[in-house]
């Protein structure tokens, strides 16, 4: 397999990956939705850091160890489930308990807003507290590994073609969003993503704690 071989089989793979619906998206939707497009987009940084965290972690095998110690795949994947199930809470108990004023249509988030630095890492962490893209890396990067090339090298740029693509798809999603804002960024709206995106957590956390 040569260099351009691996490159494209891996995109192929990471394409059906990237669009295939998920967390990643709901949390860049939301974002968009209820906080304007600024903080959709640092969201997706956040999400796009940890994959690629991520894939240099798999690259110098670091996250090989979420498959050869139950302990720390289990560890990890705990403190995932307990995030997943307090930001699905959170986001639930506010959609109930505040009135959401209209986001700006100039994408200005609404106030109280939430800091870009915050939106970041809510982003950050639902990646990297997700074992399960660990163990994706550690099972894809390997397949796309072509003989006397740097694994590190390597393993960084197939972490940076995942990263490229849902920044693409995060600015379609972001895009789409904004085109809709008036009927999206009404208070219902945003009500309604908010706890579609907090059951989303929930369950996916749930399915995290009680997976084996």
């Amino acid at each position: 397999m040569t260099v351009e071989q691996a490159l494209l089989g891996f995109t192929a793979v990471a394409v059906l990956l990237t669009i295939m619906p998920g967390l990643d998206s709901a949390m860049v939707l939301r974002s968009a939705i209820s906080q304007g497009p600024r903080h959709a987009v640092a969201t997706g940084v956040g999400i796009n850091t940890g994959a690629f965290a991520w894939g240099a972690a798999a690259a110098v095998g670091i996250s090989a160890l979420l498959t050869a110690s139950e302990t720390a795949y289990t560890a990890v994947k705990l403190a995932g489930a307990v995030y997943m199930l307090w930001l699905g809470s959170s986001l639930l108990w506010k959609s109930f308990r505040r009135r959401h004023a209209p986001v700006p249509v100039d994408g200005v988030p609404a106030p109280p807003g939430e800091r870009l630095a915050a939106a970041w890492a809510k982003g950050l962490g639902t990646n990297l507290l997700n074992p399960k893209v660990g163990v994706f890396y550690i099972a894809m990067i390997p397949q796309f590994m072509p003989a006397g090339v740097s694994p590190l090298l390597m393993g960084l740029a197939l972490a940076g073609i995942h990263v490229l693509l849902s920044v693409v798809w995060f600015g379609l999603i972001i895009s789409a969003a904004h085109l809709a804002r008036k009927a999206l960024q009404a208070p219902r709206s945003v009500k309604i993503t908010d706890r579609l995106t907090g059951l989303a957590l929930l369950g996916f956390g749930t399915s995290l704690a009680i997976k084996h």
